[in-house]
């Protein structure tokens, strides 16, 4: 089982279409809002070293932005 977290906020489109992209191929994640979770946005920073939303992590491995190619190989999505 993965265990996949994403740092998003509702109004960024990048972080809408990672979701869909994960719900589409069956990936149930935790999604923080970094825009209302001090808590996370904290985490986030801190992993990432990033401000930037979506910042995903995949199995305590983390991708900055929604790099499909990258999403795909770490869970090993065929397409």
């Amino acid at each position: 089982m993965n265990k996949i977290r994403i740092f998003s906020t509702p109004s960024c489109p990048y972080c809408v279409a990672l979701k869909g992209f994960l719900k589409e191929h069956g990936f149930e994640f935790e999604d923080l809002n970094v825009g209302t979770d001090a808590q996370a946005r904290e985490e986030m920073i801190q992993k990432s070293q990033q401000m930037g939303v979506p910042v995903v992590e995949i199995n305590g491995q983390i991708i900055v932005g929604f790099d499909r190619k990258k999403i795909v190989q770490l869970l090993n999505i065929k397409e």
